[in-house]
């Protein structure tokens, strides 16, 4: 898929662009363009946060993302095109962890590719997350924060696990 752009970046030596993925995923075809960023907030489950540490294993996270980009091409259609940037190593606050931007003729398949791409990088890549906590102490993240929640919510209603896996 040439229209498909996945890539995993090592914060020491650069951080992710998300002008770059805006300038691949544009096309003088589309008129619709959706992204997500994902950001290194200060706090997480009540507990102040100092910053993150993403591990992965870049050959399978390559090969999950570009899987990921061919089920978002059958689900949406073409012309699409799609970027999917993870970073890995040591990141501060507000630091940028994760970019996905989707391109197509209009919003509607762009908004469902960009958030089918990342839904399925936090269900399915292989990526760990430490948080790093103003006490000094860490913690690895135990499965994907939208799993957690619905368990939480589970707990208290016992509602259906709403995005099903």
């Amino acid at each position: 898929m040439d229209d498909l752009h996945v890539a995993v970046v090592e914060r020491r030596m650069a951080a992710l662009d998300v002008a770059e993925a805006l300038a691949f995923v544009s096309d003088p075809r589309f008129g619709g363009i959706a992204t997500f960023i994902g950001r290194v907030r200060d706090h997480n489950v009540g507990r102040v946060v100092t910053g993150i540490s993403y591990d992965l294993f870049e050959p399978l996270a390559l090969r999950t993302f570009r899987a990921i980009g061919e089920r978002a091409r059958a689900e949406v259609g073409a012309p699409l095109k799609l970027w999917i940037a993870h970073a890995k190593g040591d990141l501060a606050i507000g630091d940028l962890a994760v970019v996905v931007a989707a391109g197509t003729p209009h919003r509607d398949e762009a908004f469902r590719a960009c958030r089918l791409a990342i839904e399925a990088v936090k269900h399915e890549a292989p990526i760990w997350k430490r948080e790093h906590y103003v006490d000094g102490d860490s913690a690895w993240s135990e499965g994907c924060s939208l799993c957690e929640e619905q368990r939480d919510a589970e707990r208290h209603d016992h509602a259906g696990h709403a995005h099903g896996h």
